[in-house]
């Protein structure tokens, strides 16, 4: 048996009373009536579904915008690093061991970053305080 609110089959009869033609045999269902079921069908689909307010081909523009995105935050975070391990190196005199972890952390945060925009790593939640 399957699920009555799906319109499929519950004990051989279909939710709207029709019963299924038997198999090997012509359907006895006219054109019109197929027309009626899809009309339907498809406004009970379109009343399920969320609406998008973007449209779904937007062009190449967005391509375009979502990488200069991706490439600024991947570039921002190996600067930041380079920045990072320069100063430390500098003020250290640890050349050139801080320049060489800080633009692999950078490099890391970067494609993090990246990764994190295009939701494929979940958001870093921060948990409230205990009482």
């Amino acid at each position: 048996m399957k699920d009555r609110e799906t319109g499929s089959l519950s004990n051989g009869v279909f939710h709207d009373g029709n019963k299924p033609a038997a198999e090997g045999t012509g359907s006895s269902i006219d054109e019109a009536e197929l027309v009626r079921r899809r009309v339907r069908l498809e406004e009970q689909l379109s009343a399920l579904r969320p609406v998008d307010s973007k449209p779904q081909n937007a062009g190449p523009v967005v391509g375009y915008g979502q990488a200069l995105k991706l490439g600024s935050e991947f570039i921002a975070g190996i600067l930041v690093g380079l920045g990072l391990g320069w100063a430390l190196d500098k003020g250290l005199g640890t050349s050139p061991f801080g320049l060489i972890v800080f633009v692999l952390l950078g490099f890391a945060a970067g494609v993090l970053n990246m990764l994190r925009s295009q939701g494929m790593v979940p958001q870093r939640r921060v948990k409230p305080p205990r009482d």
